[in-house]
């Protein structure tokens, strides 16, 4: 498993769920993290270097990691689903609304990247917290990428 075909995966997962078409539930959900989950767990280890440190508790904490970051993901489809179904006629409230939310997951991520950096760092070093934060952050913008290049910015179908 390399990492370009962990953003491939990610970017067919993504594209199959453009907004145009966001008709999901929570099973469709659930699968399609299963899917990049597994593969990027396979792409984490092979990036992170556990030498000398403890592997159980990077993996346990990442783990716990990812149930979280899943959830936060899960709110990220929510909100795409509510742009695309907002998106004709949007008004300004709700502008302001899908924007407001789009900062606070955001800010979510960041947060719990972080927390994290910190536990892993204090149970595994400051080596494998750093590969962690690098290549969450990593995770992170090519979703955040994939996303905008395949929704319509407001206004531009008008």
């Amino acid at each position: 498993m390399n990492m370009k075909k962990l953003v491939l995966s990610i970017a067919i997962c993504l594209i199959a769920f453009q907004i145009g078409q966001a008709q999901s539930n929570a099973e469709e959900i659930d699968f399609l993290q299963s899917i990049i989950g597994g593969e990027k767990k396979d792409v984490v280890a092979e990036f992170i270097q556990l030498d000398g440190v403890s592997k159980d508790a990077f993996w346990g904490l990442y783990d716990a990691y990812e149930v979280e970051r899943k959830a936060l993901g899960k709110n990220r489809i929510s909100l795409l689903e509510k742009y695309a179904s907002e998106y004709e006629g949007i008004s300004d409230a709700e502008t302001d609304n899908l924007v407001m939310e789009a900062q606070k997951l955001a800010k979510g991520n960041e947060k719990l990247i972080n927390s994290y950096y910190k536990k892993i760092k204090k149970a595994s070093g400051s080596k494998a917290a750093a590969q962690f934060y690098q290549i969450e952050n990593y995770f992170q913008a090519l979703t955040r990428t994939t996303i905008l290049e395949n929704i319509p910015l407001i206004g531009q179908l008008d």
